[in-house]
């Protein structure tokens, strides 16, 4: 049985998770991040016709067809994997995924979209693979670290969320050069610390991130919703009211949310 997490601190972690891509400088194409947010929107209920189920399963049916003849055709597995989140059939997206990543290994967004879609089918040993098989290549992917540390969490494994951070970190910093944002992986370390209620280590984690740059608002914002549980509200507010002006325009929203909380 997987630990659920309040609505609040989900909410919380996927607008960490965006805002580290957005700030880390990764390549993200639209159309994988479009169906990574189809993934978040899998829990819920969305009214869909019988014509247009028939609809998509005829299309899928017709791609399966293609797929049995050319197994590795583009344009059928991207189609058949578009039906599939639009079903929201996630179990049904593994297959087309998993072929989209093996063709595509310097993309590591489709393994890391596997990786998800493995967890919501909660085949968390699937999951942990796809992560692992991304990190193996590109071991500072901040996707591919978060994937894996919300797994972790989720099977109430804080100290290994803890480790293969803190081990990326030890590694990171003893590069001379280095193009890794540190403060995306502490915003990370950040968030387990708070998640195991480790509130001094947040909190002190978050004072240094803030520190090395003054034009973050993530940890403001994260400090903020650590103070918010330790009931210091008038100190959570001013924080959230700075990381509010500090905020690009797309994320102004959801601070704004935090401070009427």
């Amino acid at each position: 049985m997987q630990n659920k997490r309040s609505p609040w601190m989900s909410i919380v972690l996927g607008l960490m998770l965006f805002s580290l891509i957005i700030f880390s400088g990764l390549p993200l194409v639209n159309s994988i991040f479009q169906e990574n947010q189809l993934f978040s929107q899998s829990d819920s209920v969305t009214a869909i016709s019988p014509e247009q189920k028939a609809q998509w399963e005829a299309e899928a049916s017709g791609y399966q067809k293609v797929l049995l003849r050319e197994p590795e055709n583009e344009t059928a597995l991207r189609e058949l994997l578009n039906i599939r989140l639009k079903q929201q059939d996630l179990a049904g997206a593994i297959a087309p995924l998993s072929t989209l990543a093996k063709i595509h290994p310097t993309q590591p967004e489709y393994g890391i979209l596997l990786g998800q879609a493995k967890q919501y089918s909660e085949d968390n040993e699937g999951a942990a693979s796809a992560y692992r098989d991304v990190l193996a290549t590109y071991p500072d992917n901040i996707m591919a670290l978060g994937g894996l540390v919300n797994l972790f969490l989720s099977q109430n494994l804080s100290e290994r969320a803890i480790a293969i951070l803190q081990n990326t970190l030890d590694r990171v910093s003893e590069k001379e050069e280095s193009n890794v944002d540190l403060g995306s992986i502490k915003l990370l370390l950040g968030e387990v610390y708070t998640e195991t209620q480790k509130y001094t280590e947040a909190i002190n984690l978050y004072d240094e991130i803030a520190e090395a740059d003054t034009s973050d608002f993530r940890p403001l914002l994260a400090k903020a919703l650590v103070l918010q549980k330790q009931e210091k509200t008038e100190e959570a507010k001013s924080l959230l009211e700075s990381a509010y002006e500090l905020a690009p325009a797309e994320f102004k929203d959801q601070v704004k949310g935090a401070i009427s909380n």
